[in-house]
């Protein structure tokens, strides 16, 4: 089957790609092949019930399928080029940031409409952690919620559907470059186009390098983050999240001088499990629906690590410290601050007995025994910052899961159009190694949608 444009990956970036060519060219012939299900079939079957762990599903319904990675989580926009990747680099400060509001304007139409959008200029917060050696950094947030995240993007698919060619639980096996044209390849058919745009997140990184060495397309090592999810008392950090919903917060150790920071903060969320390629590690999630929201708030404290020569697999260091967390613990760890810092594990009484009540089904254990020493340390550092401007993080009863680990993909040679060596095959979100985030990933579909559109025109 011949298509004008193939997009491998129904993520945020292959959403909006797809959603800006129909706007743009409406006679254009474009198919969508996505590993995992359609929204409506994406369920995790963990109840906390009957199934308290992962199970490894073929396709892992919080991964992967329509929305990507993001379907489920929180729904927070950040509108920043402080943060979230670089595609600043790549196209400009201005024009992502002008893409990254465009995005916006388009979730509001579909559905987001009504949902609060804060921002860190005047806070008085800034002032504070910069008395106390962190930095807040600036960014406005529209936070959707996992609830309302799920109908805009049932509203894009909706608008969608009939006008682009779904493939759902379709893997592409190979991209095959023929004279001017690309092949597709998957198990049953081969499909042939002009344009190929590549948009399968991290999830697609092992995938995505694989593609790029048969290609010839040159690569980079990128970082990777890892640490630990905190979960304590909403009130605790009600005077941030109230005015700012989420804040991403940096701090420079004094130890080893590494930087530690805040990420995916869920204020009255829930912590949940993810797999990526068979390995159990933990997010979280919030949601709008009052109904829904409890008394905790969970973030992930991460410290990034970027290696030189002659190391150059990241991502398998990430793996391989989260494979031994799923081996001690048979999934994710959970430990009592105050057991980590007494040098004890976290028994299933002294979980029990915690004031903070867990909000994800996990094994009580020994998070020294899982993280290095020099990114733990960095961690408990990070959790005394805190309690300086939110008194109450680093009580006894706060409770840490692990591991987190945020893998990139390798870092793909692109031009400032996103495209690579191979005319006509461009790579965008997050399976770039470029962007990090739902607001830099679906600008980035725009971006090239755009280009696309012109050079066909």
């Amino acid at each position: 089957m011949n298509y004008d444009v193939i997009i491998v990956g129904a993520g945020p970036g292959g959403i909006f790609a797809s959603y800006e060519l129909v706007k743009l060219n409406p006679k254009l012939k474009i198919a969508v092949f996505e590993a995992g299900n359609p929204l409506e079939k994406r369920h995790c079957p963990i109840d906390g019930k009957q199934i308290k762990r992962c199970i490894n599903c073929p396709s892992c319904s919080i991964m992967s399928g329509f929305g990507g990675a993001g379907a489920f989580s929180d729904g927070k926009y950040n509108i920043t080029n402080d943060f979230g990747g670089t595609l600043h680099e790549y196209i400009g400060k201005q024009q992502a940031l002008d893409l990254m509001h465009y995005v916006d304007d388009i979730n509001m139409q579909f559905g987001g409409q009504g949902a609060k959008l804060y921002s860190t200029a005047g806070m008085q917060f800034k002032k504070i952690c910069i008395q106390n050696k962190l930095n807040l950094l600036d960014a406005q947030v529209r936070h959707l919620g996992t609830d309302i995240n799920y109908i805009v993007l049932q509203n894009l698919f909706n608008f969608l559907k009939d006008k682009v060619d779904f493939y759902f639980n379709t893997q592409v096996l190979d991209i095959v470059k023929e004279n001017n044209d690309y092949g597709i390849v998957t198990k049953d058919k081969s499909f042939n186009c002009k344009y190929v745009v590549v948009s399968v997140g991290r999830s697609g990184s092992k995938w995505m390098e694989e593609i790029c060495k048969k290609l010839n397309i040159n690569t980079k090592s990128n970082r990777v983050d890892i640490g630990v999810r905190v979960e304590l008392p909403a009130t605790i950090f009600s005077h941030i999240t109230d005015e700012l919903y989420e804040s991403k917060i940096v701090y420079r150790t004094e130890k080893f001088e590494d930087d530690v920071r805040t990420f995916c903060m869920n204020p009255n969320g829930i912590v949940v499990n993810e797999n990526t390629n068979g390995i159990i590690t933990v997010n979280g999630h919030s949601y709008e629906d009052p109904k829904l929201k409890t008394e905790n708030t969970n973030f992930a404290l991460l410290v990034s690590k970027h290696f030189s020569e002659p190391f150059k697999d990241s991502n398998g260091y990430g793996e391989s410290i989260a494979r031994l967390s799923n081996m001690l613990g048979g999934g994710v760890i959970l430990q009592r601050f105050g057991d980590l810092i007494r040098g004890r594990r976290s028994t299933e009484k002294r979980i029990q007995e915690c004031t903070t009540i867990p909000t994800l089904t996990a094994t009580p254990g020994d998070l020294s025994l899982v993280l290095p020493k020099r990114i733990l340390d960095g961690i408990i550092e990070m959790i005394y910052a805190l309690d300086k401007v939110a008194p109450g993080t680093a009580n006894d009863d706060t409770l840490l899961y692990g591991v987190e680990v945020k893998f990139y993909n390798m870092e793909v040679d692109i031009d400032n159009n996103l495209e690579t060596k191979l005319k006509g095959l461009f790579v965008i979100g997050d399976g770039s190694g470029v962007t990090h985030s739902l607001s830099h990933a679906s600008a980035s579909g725009v971006y090239v949608a755009r280009q696309i559109a012109n050079k066909v025109s």
